[in-house]
């Protein structure tokens, strides 16, 4: 593996970029690699993993029909930290600027590329048909991008665009944007995904259902994983719906989320926290077909300033090699519980010793002594009787002693 290589120009350092193309072009995406499997004699050629994310490109206004991959038609992401890689047939902006060899050439420089073009203002892809191999694109298709390209919103409504997007992406045309509100810094993924840093929006021509309550500037935040789906024309963007979609994070300041919960029964209350769906205030809300908390190394902790409520519509179970409470009060079975639980070793302990007490008495009552005078008492019975005597006596003055003073139950 080259261990040493900085920038892919250092592969081909005699050749150097196009002086006509030194400036902000625009390009056609034609090969992106993103892996070491899908052309791996490409991928060692161009730098390996140095090389992840760059494109090979044609130019607009000079296209290259045979698509020949070379290394004056290669170009790397431009930031760092943020990658919004393109799609085959997308349109992208290109920049040369200074590479890993600046220190010793500042003239030695590398292409970069933008975050793709948003021609179709579509978050799922925004690829257009190449020119040079129009005779390829269906009736269809030719017709949707006319009608776009003369004004017209595009409005597929077929299977899709037949386009060229690469290996394995396949194109949705139901992934729809979300609904920009003012002030709304937004980012959206290709398959309906989104991140939105909003706010309450009052008085607005559309409703969003976070904005019913509040004042105009509360911030919220809503993280979502899969739109939900709609009748609606797929070109027409799409508000959050926390009960619909698939699964999301509401981080609120003074909102009412109006989320329906799977289960809401709240009888361990004698004062209920306010319902789920009319809380107003801060909050972060999770919501999804499942949920998952692990901790592989730690501990989970659940710290409340009022309660913690687990509530289910089947069970709650709780697997554990010991189970431990901490409580100066432990209701079972309801909250009006009043029964106090018996302490069961010691009670256990003391039942045993009457009850081998009564075993002697009985054996000593049950043994025949033999003819005799009448009112003989028998010489085994006093002590039996007297230990079960004194052993009754004791359990009777320590009755109270064996309740429980934390657990209660019905």
């Amino acid at each position: 593996m080259s261990k040493n290589i900085t920038s892919i120009y250092s592969l081909a350092p005699n050749s150097p970029l196009p002086t006509s193309e030194i400036g902000i072009f625009p390009a056609r995406v034609i090969f992106i690699l993103l892996n070491d499997k899908s052309q791996p004699t490409i991928f060692k050629e161009y730098g390996e993993w140095n090389s992840l994310g760059s494109i090979f490109f044609s130019i607009l206004n000079n296209p290259n029909p045979s698509k020949d991959i070379t290394s004056n038609s290669i170009a790397k992401p431009l930031f760092p930290n943020i990658k919004n890689y393109p799609l085959i047939n997308e349109i992208v902006y290109i920049m040369a600027l200074p590479n890993s060899n600046i220190q010793g050439d500042v003239n030695n420089l590398t292409y970069y590329y933008f975050q793709p073009i948003n021609i179709w203002n579509s978050p799922h892809h925004n690829a257009i048909p190449d020119p040079i191999n129009s005779n390829n694109i269906p009736n269809s298709q030719k017709r949707d991008y006319q009608q776009t390209s003369i004004g017209a919103v595009r409005r597929i409504n077929d299977k899709g665009t037949e386009i060229n997007l690469g290996e394995t992406f396949q194109e949705k045309k139901e992934i729809r944007s979300i609904q920009p509100f003012e002030g709304d810094i937004i980012y959206e993924g290709r398959w309906g995904q989104s991140l939105r840093f909003g706010s309450t929006i009052k008085g607005d021509n559309i409703i969003n259902p976070w904005s019913l309550n509040g004042k105009n500037g509360d911030p919220i935040t809503i993280l979502r994983n899969n739109q939900y789906n709609e009748t609606k024309d797929p070109w027409i963007p799409q508000i959050e719906d926390i009960n619909k979609e698939g699964s999301s994070v509401y981080l609120t300041s003074n909102q009412i989320i109006p989320i329906e919960v799977a289960s809401k029964d709240y009888q361990s209350y004698k004062t209920p926290p306010p319902s789920p769906n009319k809380f107003q205030g801060e909050q972060i809300v999770i919501n999804s077909g499942r949920l998952l908390f692990n901790s592989k190394q730690d501990s989970i902790l659940l710290s409340s300033k009022k309660t913690i409520n687990l509530n289910s519509k089947d069970s709650v179970n709780i697997d554990s090699p010991e189970f431990i409470t901490s409580s100066k009060k432990v209701l079972l079975g309801s909250k009006d519980a009043k029964e106090s639980v018996i302490l069961g070793d010691r009670f256990l302990k003391d039942l045993r010793d009457l009850l081998t007490s009564l075993v002697l008495l009985g054996n000593a009552l049950s043994t025949p002594i033999g003819a005799g005078p009448p009112n003989v008492i028998n010489p085994l019975i006093p002590a039996p009787a007297a230990n079960i005597t004194v052993q009754a006596q004791t359990m009777l003055s320590q009755l109270e002693s064996y309740k429980s003073k934390v657990s209660k139950t019905k």
